[in-house]
């Protein structure tokens, strides 16, 4: 479903990314692991459109997407739920969703999406009418996470989705990953927590210094003993 190949990025002079290449199969949950600096988000950016590659491909369903702009990204059918949640605090719950569906993929099926986010998230439909920014810090990631699915996403990228949330929270963030996945979705996994990301994913990609160091299945990656003593402590 995705590809990317020898991808290059640059900001001014510092180079973010060095020929990074990834296949994301249909259906699959692929991790990006890697410590702070390593390029994780680098790469996301480039694949949503936000930051133009100097050097090669990223192809989705067989286009090549490089510099195309977010919105083209987004309204292909790749959803990204951003690090740090980045919801519209002074808008309500309900006017945050529907923010969601406004790409010309999802505005036709605008009611059906807002029922499904409301069933998964049921905390949302109690708060449909307050203000985003007066949520807790797990109520907001799944209001950024039901914003997303209200474009019609096929594949999300998921950036630090557990990033400041308490550890019960956490839990319940990546449960909703693996149902969305069950129910078809195909997902991108950038995340710090390396043992929880490599135990859902099929495949993983550890970046280094904006390389890819190894790459394998989740499995494979947990036992391997480079990534147990850099980023598992063991």
């Amino acid at each position: 479903m995705l590809e990317v190949r020898d991808l290059d990025l640059y900001y001014g002079d510092a180079q973010a990314l060095d020929r990074v290449s990834l296949t994301v199969d249909p259906g699959a949950i692929v991790a990006i692991v890697g410590a702070n600096g390593a390029g994780k988000t680098s790469l996301i950016r480039a694949v949503a459109g936000m930051e133009r590659p100097r050097h090669g491909s990223i192809r989705f369903k067989g286009r090549d997407i490089a510099g195309q702009p977010s919105h083209v990204v987004c309204d292909l059918g790749i959803g990204q739920v951003a690090e740090g949640r980045q919801v519209f605090p002074n808008l309500s719950v309900l006017e945050n969703l529907e923010v969601g569906a406004m790409l010309p993929r999802a505005r036709d099926r605008q009611d059906e999406s807002l029922a499904e986010v409301m069933a998964l998230f049921p905390r949302l439909a109690e708060r449909r009418d307050q203000a985003a920014g007066t949520l807790s810090g797990g109520e907001q990631q799944m209001l950024a996470i039901g914003r997303c699915l209200m474009g019609k996403p096929e594949l999300i990228m998921f950036d630090e989705p557990s990033l400041g949330l308490a550890p019960t929270v956490v839990q319940e963030v990546f449960r909703v990953i693996r149902r969305l996945n069950r129910q078809g979705l195909t997902v991108v996994l950038v995340e710090q927590n390396v043992a929880l990301s490599l135990k859902l994913a099929a495949r993983a990609y550890v970046l280094e210094n904006g390389r890819v160091a190894i790459s394998g299945t989740g499995a494979d990656l947990l036992a391997d003993d480079r990534v147990r003593r850099a980023y598992l402590g063991m």
